[in-house]
Parts: structure tokens; C-alpha cells; sequence
């Protein structure tokens, strides 16, 4: 069974980002501005985070 925890979402509005995270478990939400270089580079920073993730994961059978 999965358990949604948090959900984010970057939100653009004239021009300026933000991005909202929300807390499923605590019913809480924090936002933040996020600049435009930060959102040009999400793609690279996700897929560098992706990857140091699943070299960390353990690896053979369950």
C-alpha cells in the first residue's frame, strides 16, 4: 500500500515562481520563491538527485 506524504507543485505567476509543499501527515504547507535560474536547472538537479538515490539503494534480491 502506497502513502502519499507530500506533494509539491512550482507555481508561476507573472513572471515570479514559487513552489508549495505540502505535509499529508502534519496537514501543513510551506511556500517559498524559488528563482528563475533555480527552475531552469530543476531538470539537472532532479536527475542528479534520481541518480545518487538509486546508486544508494542496495542491490540484489529481496
Amino acid at each position: 500500500m502506497e502513502t502519499l506524504l507530500y506533494t509539491a507543485e512550482l507555481i508561476e505567476q507573472g513572471g515570479s515562481y514559487k513552489l508549495v509543499v505540502q505535509d499529508l501527515m502534519r496537514d501543513t504547507v510551506q511556500t517559498t520563491p524559488v528563482p528563475r535560474t533555480a527552475v531552469d536547472r530543476l531538470p539537472v538537479f532532479l536527475s542528479a538527485l534520481s541518480s545518487k538515490l538509486n546508486s544508494s539503494l542496495p542491490h540484489g534480491r529481496w
